[in-house]
């Protein structure tokens, strides 16, 4: 079955479905950016709690106070751990726009949808992966301040 040899309705109901998908597309993209923004405040505040903390120990006041590496292993913990979320939000995202691009293909094989829709390269995925790499480097830069932790 082709699209062009569909009636009125049924051009209609394809007209609903490829909004579906594309309301489907804009959907995962938000859920993606919610992470990025979690992830995003997770790296920043273990930065910026590692950096607080290590010059306030390494003043006269807080020498005794604060183990010497405690702020070092919190803030890597929070780096690590909003690197890790953003990680699986990425790859449970990639996963789930590949299986909607599937879905999409057989419903435009089927004469379901017209296929002159886009389905554009995901913005929020480009820009995930740098945030990772951000957090990557976050991390590395912590370790490399405080040199090993054990």
């Amino acid at each position: 079955m082709n699209y062009d040899d569909l009636g009125a309705n049924e051009k209609m109901a394809s007209l609903r479905t490829s909004l579906s998908v594309q309301r489907t597309r804009m959907a995962a993209e938000r859920t993606l950016m919610a992470t990025m923004r979690t992830s995003l405040s997770l790296i920043g505040f273990g930065f910026t709690i590692f950096s607080f903390f290590q010059g306030v120990s390494s003043g006269p006041a807080g020498s005794g106070i604060i183990p010497p590496r405690a702020p070092a292993r919190f803030g890597l913990a929070l780096v690590f751990i909003g690197v890790l979320v953003l990680l699986l939000g990425t790859v449970y995202h990639y996963s789930y726009m590949s299986q909607l691009r599937r879905q999409r293909a057989h419903f435009i094989e089927r004469g379901y949808l017209p296929g002159t829709s886009s389905f554009p390269i995901s913005m929020s995925l480009v820009t995930s992966f740098l945030l990772l790499l951000l957090g990557l480097a976050a991390i590395l830069s912590i370790m490399l301040r405080v040199g090993p932790l054990s």
